[in-house]
């Protein structure tokens, strides 16, 4: 299996790159928020998933090698396919959705991650316990962070735009407050 590839971002097209490594181009699909971090001709150190099917060898690629072992979780999960898992890990946070499913908290992840409700429940339901016991089981309240996004959507943000700026808030941000105006201040730059 390919796991890790180092090389040079040769081209960036839709949700797939093109990484030049030793004179062979790799297609790796990678989600929104990966790209979003890249620029063609940078160099880049890339962990992979190769999903190998009857017709094609697909290859995955994260930034980190937690988001690609979040990624690895959700394939496991019946009905989430590698191409719905890197969708749902495009509109939200690995950490953000884990702590989700920690919770059970099944209606915050649809609402983040853009999934029908009983896809959600079985996410929670099959890789609950399986995260249990990670570092996830810290106090965080969902509830605020869904209360930060409709805030902003309040004031007008859509959806997208208010997950986008909560991706760049940091996590030491803990009062709503805070989270809000910081992620104004992200959507002003943007601007």
């Amino acid at each position: 299996m390919i796991a890790k590839l180092t090389g040079k971002i040769e081209e960036i097209k839709g949700n797939a790159l093109l990484l030049g490594v030793e004179n062979v181009g790799y297609k790796i699909f990678v989600s929104t928020n990966s790209l979003a971090k890249l620029r063609q001709g940078e160099e880049l150190s890339i962990w992979t998933h190769l999903i190998v099917r009857e017709n094609v060898l697909d290859l995955y690629g994260f930034t980190d090698k937690e988001e690609r072992e979040f990624f690895e979780l959700l394939i496991t999960v019946s009905g989430i396919g590698p191409k719905s898992a890197l969708a749902i890990l495009s509109l939200a946070p690995a950490e953000t959705l884990r702590k989700a499913i920690v919770s059970e908290d099944a209606v915050y992840l649809t609402k983040v991650s853009g999934i029908g409700k009983k896809s959600a429940q079985k996410i929670v339901l099959e890789l609950k316990d399986k995260l249990s016991g990670t570092e996830s089981d810290d106090a965080f309240n969902l509830r605020e962070e869904s209360d930060t996004i409709e805030a902003l959507k309040a004031l007008g943000y859509t959806l997208k735009e208010a997950r986008e700026a909560l991706k760049n808030v940091p996590p030491e941000a803990k009062n709503p407050n805070e989270r809000i105006r910081l992620a104004l201040k992200n959507l002003g730059s943007n601007a």
